[in-house]
């Protein structure tokens, strides 16, 4: 065994002892160009190859300075093939008498989740079963071709336009799931299929890009309700969550209404985030990050929407059926993604273990057949974050074995009725509103 290591050695010669490097010194490489992490205990040096990580720099680099042992093992589902990228990077380990995490981590949790991953895994937990999913990608063909079929037999008007329009919601939210699970690469063995089906799937069948959602869903994942790691609660100046509104009120910032963004949440939340955000920000992510096969995927769905549509509304009559659905399908967006994480922690990284960020960022809703599918199994999210890769169908058997966990160290496995977890939303952003309205008069 080396002794320990100087920082910026770089690459451990093949067959040289390994320096060792204590957690003090690894803390100081957690900037832009200079990035460590350590996982099972060898120490990495990150910095150069970050651009080509295929997750994207930014995932990898929320993790620099950490143990990122277990957020190694949640995204990946071939280990050794994964270890054949980082074998390069390699340029050192943990001293021997340091602890395998750094700071205040409750050891004996890290231990016994990693225990129960391993027998999750010898229960087969993480094996998918194709006709779920052959079943789900089938129902979703047979509602768009229903949407078609209720304008074709009984013409444009109101009534079966509106039918029509639901249909159509209902099966791009279905998409938004069955995406989701493909992007985690829990359909398929060969993470390749799970890419390429995942392509077909956002692209074809919903106009978006497969690299921009795994480039902002991943990091949620990797850091969920941290500011400036997960994209999904980095909304201010619109919306106050969590820590932000105290550091606004102290800091005089008001740019819009805060006390009042319970009630404009209903005007731009739910309505606008598919329409306009999600548009606009997945067109630019493809142009800027030059994904062109996205974006043929992309208009290969917009010609076949508007061919299939035009020839009945015409040009501007397709374009209102069209703003009709994203607008529909924006709402089952925002509440059914929100209501497991907008009411829980949101606030600056506090660089805990694996599941204890997970645990403090989420929450379950009550199970039920019909919940079940409207959400995409979402309503287990707990899970969800933990494994990641698992696929959707095992969450019922896995929860007993998590809140078992729970239960053994003291963290609060949380489970609402879906209504309580829809209106907490609304009462989280109330609450945030106040804090920052007390602040912001008091300070």
């Amino acid at each position: 065994m080396g002794g320990v290591g100087e920082p910026g050695e770089g690459p451990a010669p093949p067959g040289a002892p390994l320096p060792t490097f204590r957690w003090e010194q690894i803390r100081q490489h957690n900037l832009p160009g200079d990035k460590w992490l350590v996982i099972e205990r060898r120490v990495y040096d990150i910095s150069r190859w970050a651009q080509r990580h295929p997750g994207g720099s930014r995932l990898i680099g929320h993790h620099g300075a950490e143990d990122a042992t277990d957020a190694f093992r949640a995204f990946h589902q071939d280990l050794n093939f994964v270890r054949k990228f980082l074998q390069p990077l390699l340029i050192g380990e943990l001293a021997p008498e340091e602890p395998s995490q750094d700071g205040p981590q409750d050891a004996q949790l890290v231990e016994d989740f990693r225990a129960l991953r391993q027998a999750a895994e010898d229960m087969e937990l993480f094996e998918a079963k194709p006709a779920f999913f052959a079943l789900l990608l089938g129902h979703i063909l047979a509602m768009e071709v229903l949407a078609w079929l209720l304008v074709y037999l009984f013409g444009p008007g109101w009534v079966p336009s509106t039918l029509a329009a639901l249909v159509l919601a209902t099966s791009q939210a279905q998409c938004w799931c069955l995406q989701h699970d493909l992007g985690h690469t829990s359909v398929f063995r060969k993470s390749q299929w799970n890419h390429v089906a995942q392509q077909f799937v956002m692209g074809q069948l919903k106009g978006f890009s497969a690299h921009w959602w795994n480039f902002r869903h991943f990091q949620h994942h990797a850091k969920p309700n941290i500011f400036h790691k997960d994209p999904d609660v980095t909304v201010a100046p619109v919306f106050l969550l969590g820590e932000s509104s105290v550091e606004y009120g102290k800091k005089k910032r008001r740019y819009l209404p805060y006390h009042r963004q319970h009630l404009y949440f209903f005007l731009i939340g739910p309505p606008l985030l598919t329409l306009v955000n999600f548009e606009v920000e997945n067109l630019a992510y493809m142009l800027v990050c030059m994904q062109w096969t996205d974006l043929l995927w992309a208009a290969s769905f917009y010609s076949r929407f508007f061919l299939c549509y035009a020839p009945f509304y015409g040009l501007p009559g397709a374009l209102l059926l069209f703003v009709a659905v994203r607008v529909l399908e924006s709402h089952w967006f925002v509440w059914i993604t929100q209501m497991n994480h907008i009411p829980k922690e949101i606030g600056h990284e506090k660089h805990r273990d694996w599941a204890s960020s997970q645990l403090a960022a989420t929450c379950n809703v009550e199970p039920s057949l019909f919940i079940d599918w409207f959400s995409g199994h979402l309503n287990f999210q707990i899970e969800h974050h933990l494994f990641p890769t698992m696929p959707r169908h095992n969450y019922r058997r896995v929860a007993p074995l998590v809140k078992a966990l729970c239960a053994k160290h003291g963290l609060n496995y949380e489970v609402k009725p879906f209504l309580t977890a829809l209106v907490d939303i609304v009462g989280s952003l109330k609450k945030s509103g106040d804090v920052w309205l007390e602040a912001y008069l008091h300070q």
